[in-house]
């Protein structure tokens, strides 16, 4: 049984690289991650969907619920770093890059605030996904995705955690300690039939 790592599908705000707001929605080329990935967990199957509570995630959650008939376990914990007055503003009109190490967003999280609450949603997953015994899918956001497996799983040997998370991306970790990666940021599903027999050359 395995926890299955996921980050929320493409809003307005991904594409235009701004700071996001809390209740930023999925757009349509978000929808349509989340209902291929909805088809390739549901084929895999899984027990339960704990997400965290802001709308992109819900949205990114709603097809596998409805899919499943499994209700949406939802959670502030899993929420993306909170970065206070500076939501709503493009990357490039900031002096200095919001994921440096010393940056602090005023009214916002800094870095070890933000790790401590990570800390606190990895705990919520391996207890959540031991009550449930089966395989467990959380829907969360990309830093906390890179947070979890680079703090609290344990990577195969040269492999290192990508800078950055794909929209629903797949990692899938075991749920046993040290909680092992076998699978990671993984997209397969956003590939077409067509594309993929274009990779594959001539029969």
């Amino acid at each position: 049984m395995t926890i299955l790592l996921v980050r929320h599908g493409e809003t307005d705000g991904n594409a235009a690289r701004i700071l996001q707001r809390p209740e930023v929605p999925l757009n349509e080329r978000g929808i349509r991650q989340a209902q291929r990935l909805a088809r390739r967990l549901l084929a895999q199957g899984f027990v339960h969907i704990l997400c965290s509570d802001l709308l992109r995630a819900r949205m990114t959650a709603a097809p596998l619920a409805a899919g499943s008939a499994i209700a949406i376990d939802e959670s502030p914990l899993l929420q993306e770093r909170n970065f206070g007055d500076l939501r709503g503003v493009p990357y490039a009109a900031l002096a200095e890059s919001p994921f440096g190490p010393d940056f602090a967003p005023p009214n916002g999280e800094d870095w070890p605030a933000f790790h401590a609450r990570v800390a606190d949603a990895f705990a919520l997953i391996v207890d959540k996904r031991r009550r449930v015994n089966g395989t467990l899918v959380v829907i969360t956001h990309a830093l906390v995705c890179r947070a979890l497996v680079e703090r609290h799983a344990q990577l195969p040997e040269g492999i290192a955690a990508p800078e950055r998370f794909d929209n629903t991306g797949v990692t899938v970790l075991h749920a046993d300690a040290p909680h092992s990666v076998s699978l990671i940021n993984c997209t397969r599903h956003l590939v077409t039939p067509l594309e993929m027999d274009r990779d594959r050359g001539p029969a």
